[in-house]
């Protein structure tokens, strides 16, 4: 049984509905009258509602394929074949190639606030299209970003800007990304009373976002490369602006809002949150360098490009001054014997150590404050993202 859904057709979310009951219609029981899904428990692990991960893994793609045939079809603009067939590649290699963590992430915490009870049809849908705003966010940033470090592969192949005929066209598909988010939220959401919240969320999120990627990029500037600067401090300033926020703490936001919640009431999750996407960056320092670039998607150049990187911070408080010599002749250099001459002094002071003491250090300190949190919902939200990263090998 299939269900296709095609770039050049117009689908309403109603259709979507039967939709994502064919798509799964062995684990799918029924629509009942008031628009409540229920799924068969046998079929796999469940979670508290009775809904399995792969489930939810398919009614979340079955969204991205309606916002895109709507965004195929917007009427603001005179679409022609080609550029139909640009914008509908370009988000498919760019929008749908990831993980989608942080996408999932808002319908698994929308589903643990709603403490046990069954998600209707709609929330279904509302939850996985504010999931899609955040990977339409994550890929605008990311064909970005890739140009500014000059980036050749990304989740496991080339970067978008380096495919034949795209090049710098990849700054306009950013743009275009970034718009798509406006045009998803007005379609969907300008009806309900927290839309305006949705729209400085996501404002203040790319601003916060933008303003990381910059104070990234200035310390990294040519002839201005001076590893003195580095200190955890910085790192810090960084990685809390530039992931933390998107990566970790507006997943969670867009689920308060649709649970009826006042972010300014939940400053303590934020807080938690960021903490996590710290621990997050942490963790794609260390695999920048000692991962497996078949397992994370991409080749590390964190030593040639002289970020701001957790190990080179840690490296210069482990370093003895001989060895702090050879760290400042050879970071930040391309050629391969001066990275293999920093990966040497890496493994000398031993920074796989340093990085698992860090790991379990931290993994206790968030575990204790989100089981201080008073409420078990957001306890379950939080315990949830930690259990997704804890000693994440990709």
């Amino acid at each position: 049984m299939k269900c296709e859904l095609k770039a050049g057709k117009v689908w309403h979310p109603a259709l979507f509905f039967g939709y994502l009951k064919a798509i799964k219609f062995d684990q799918i029981k029924s629509f009942n009258k008031v628009g409540i899904l229920h799924y068969n428990r046998k079929q796999g692990m469940s979670n508290q509602n009775g809904t399995t991960s792969s489930d939810l893994r398919e009614a979340f793609l079955g969204v991205y394929s309606v916002l895109k045939s709507e965004l195929l079809n917007d009427t603001a603009f005179e679409w022609t074949d080609d550029s139909r067939q640009w914008v509908e590649r370009m988000l498919d290699y760019n929008v749908r190639g990831g993980k989608l963590n942080r996408g999932l992430s808002v319908i698994d915490s929308y589903k643990l606030l709603k403490e046990g009870k069954e998600l209707t049809r709609d929330e279904v849908f509302l939850a996985s299209a504010l999931g899609w705003c955040i990977e339409w966010l994550q890929a605008y940033f990311l064909v970005h970003d890739d140009i500014m470090d000059g980036s050749h592969t990304r989740r496991g192949q080339p970067c978008w800007f380096r495919l034949p005929k795209v090049g710098l066209i990849a700054l306009n598909d950013g743009i275009i990304l970034r718009n798509h988010i406006a045009r998803i939220l007005k379609k969907h959401f300008r009806e309900k009373p927290y839309y305006v919240d949705l729209i400085d969320l996501f404002n203040e999120v790319e601003f916060q976002t933008a303003s990381g990627q910059m104070i990234d990029l200035i310390t990294t500037l040519e002839g201005e490369k001076d590893l003195s600067k580095y200190s955890l401090q910085l790192h810090r300033r960084i990685v809390q602006y530039k992931t933390a926020y998107y990566s970790f703490y507006l997943p969670v936001a867009c689920a308060l809002l649709m649970a009826g919640e006042n972010l300014d009431y939940h400053v303590d999750v934020k807080n938690v949150l960021i903490d996590m996407g710290i621990y997050f960056q942490v963790q794609d320092d260390y695999l920048d360098c000692f991962g497996d670039p078949e397992k994370i998607g991409k080749i590390g150049t964190d030593i040639e490009d002289f970020k701001c990187s957790w190990l080179v911070v840690k490296a210069l408080e482990h370093c003895n001054e001989e060895q702090k010599k050879i760290l400042f002749e050879h970071y930040g250099k391309a050629d391969a014997a001066d990275v293999a001459k920093v990966k040497e002094l890496y493994n000398h002071i031993d920074l796989k150590g340093v990085f698992a003491d860090y790991e379990d250090k931290i993994y206790e300190r968030l575990t204790s404050s989100i089981e201080a949190h008073p409420s078990t919902a957001l306890q379950a939200v939080l315990k949830s993202f930690l259990g997704k990263i804890y000693k994440r090998q990709k």
